[in-house]
């Protein structure tokens, strides 16, 4: 697993997946660790309702951080 990224971190995705309608820039969760470099991550709106549930490599995420490193 990325020594920076772990179960519940938020995360931005770092690359376009029009497959899936989802941006650069989109936030999402994790929610699942599925190996070294894999993860499940949830999309969610604004109401609270899932839109998207990917399995992501850490170099499609970007871990957000809420306070000062």
């Amino acid at each position: 697993m990325s020594p920076e990224m772990k179960l519940l971190d938020v995360v931005a995705l770092t690359e376009d997946l029009s497959g899936h309608d989802l941006r650069r820039g989109q936030v999402g969760t994790i929610v699942e660790v599925l190996g070294p470099d894999a993860f499940m991550v949830e999309f969610v709106d604004n109401t609270g309702r899932t839109y998207a549930t990917l399995s992501l490599r850490a170099s499609q995420l970007m871990v957000l951080h809420h306070q000062s490193a």
